[in-house]
């Protein structure tokens, strides 16, 4: 069966009324904003739903939002569905959505770190006008020929991001971005100004870098329970201890999404989700691998197009992984950090290794792998203080997910706390 993978959505993707259909809908997205509005101490709902564009766009704000607005509508998915991807990938910004959403960096951390992130970027250019400009129809070498051609001392431009085998995007000196721009233009590329405030992924951006390596040694991460894409290497993150070092280049470099694309497609991936406002990444994947149909989350919601569609490819989660994204998507109520690592986090990674262990050996669950996953998930609703009422809906959720229901009867749990 093919691999399943969850996009998340950069800058530029950013609307007024993003995530409101989400918010009015889903009681999991309204506690998403809530919890993002007191993290940055404004109202971020209020921004998102009813702002002015160009406040929106303004890169410290644009950041955060489009993080909690992803964030929703990940937390929204694994409520209503509940099936673990394989992989995820971010687009610049959406690169710390897609780490938050893999477990490694707390979302009340990552909202910080986007907001924060958005300010040193903008402020490393205050004094120097500087942009984005997307270049279509044109292969990536002849923008790179350009981007050197037109770049001097005090007026540069380079290619910055790499959508598609014809979609690249410059940064850099407005100056010279306008004077390469107009260049490749003549040769046949079509224009697109990119809605950010400052030229992202270029040397523009080394004392935003520098400033944002000392900002991340403020904060804790943890393992990933996803595979993600850099967007630097194209390839995998080793582990948590790379997530500083890729994050603080991811600043400077350019992103390789073509190049992250084609890694999924090597992986066999044959269906993906967009995670966050509009559908520009699911756009960019038509061109990249057409034949991974990709589903944006913003449109219509789509939450029961998603269902149809993972029903109709018989994504039917092994019972293990079910109990993963059960353990993922359940909200926690306890903010004790020792409790949460022995309660939440162990249990966790102890329910991962048994599903390691079973893929490495080509087995399935057996009864006692799936009371002991059940054991563990029990013990992560109480450490998350989830209620009563909650554990039962969940449990007989994740029966009916994996068609086991007829394995587990009352009496097997009358020795447990919670009898269903």
């Amino acid at each position: 069966m093919g691999k399943l993978a969850f996009l998340f959505s950069g800058q530029g993707s950013q609307y007024v009324g993003m995530g409101k259909q989400l918010y009015e809908s889903f009681p999991i997205a309204r506690q998403t904003f809530e919890e993002a509005n007191d993290v940055l101490s404004f109202n971020l709902k209020k921004l998102c739903f009813e702002g002015d564009i160009d406040t929106l766009t303004q890169t410290e704000n644009a950041q955060p939002a489009i993080l909690t607005v992803s964030t929703a509508a990940y937390r929204v998915y694994m409520n209503e569905i509940g099936i673990m991807p394989d992989y995820m990938a971010g687009h610049s910004l959406g690169e710390i959505s897609a780490l938050s959403c893999a477990g490694a960096i707390d979302f009340k951390d990552a909202v910080k770190i986007a907001r924060r992130r958005g300010q040193l970027m903008q402020e490393a250019v205050m004094a120097r006008e500087g942009g984005m400009l997307a270049i279509i129809g044109l292969d990536r070498k002849i923008v790179e020929a350009a981007s050197k051609q037109f770049s001097k001392q005090g007026n540069l431009v380079v290619v910055s991001n790499s959508n598609s085998a014809e979609q690249h995007v410059i940064s850099g000196h407005s100056t010279a971005i306008e004077e390469a721009g107009k260049y490749l233009q003549s040769i046949g590329a079509k224009l697109i100004p990119v809605k950010v405030s400052a030229p992202f992924h270029s040397p523009l951006m080394q004392p935003a870098a520098d400033k944002f390596y000392y900002e991340l040694q403020e904060y804790k991460f943890n393992d990933l329970n996803v595979n993600v894409i850099s967007n630097v290497t194209a390839q995998l993150y080793p582990n948590k201890d790379s997530i500083i070092d890729y994050l603080v280049k991811q600043v400077v470099y350019p992103v390789e999404w073509k190049k992250s694309m084609d890694y999924l497609d090597s992986q066999n991936t044959e269906f993906a989700v967009e995670m966050g406002p509009n559908e520009v990444l699911t756009k960019l994947m038509k061109k990249n691998i057409p034949y991974i149909k990709t589903i944006p989350t913003d449109i219509d919601l789509n939450i029961e197009s998603l269902k149809k569609e993972i029903k109709s490819r018989k994504y039917v989660p092994p019972f293990i992984l079910r109990c993963l994204g059960i353990a993922v998507s359940t909200p926690n109520f306890n903010w004790n950090e020792e409790e949460y690592q022995q309660g939440v986090v162990e249990p966790y990674r102890k329910m991962k290794e048994i599903q390691e262990n079973l893929e490495s050996e080509g087995k399935e669950a057996e009864i006692s792998h799936m009371k002991e996953a059940i054991d563990l998930l029990l013990h992560i609703f109480k450490s998350k203080k989830t209620p009563i009422e909650e554990q039962k809906s969940r449990l007989n959720q994740l029966f009916l997910d994996t068609n086991t229901q007829h394995l587990f009867t009352k009496q097997q749990f009358e020795d447990k706390t919670l009898i269903l």
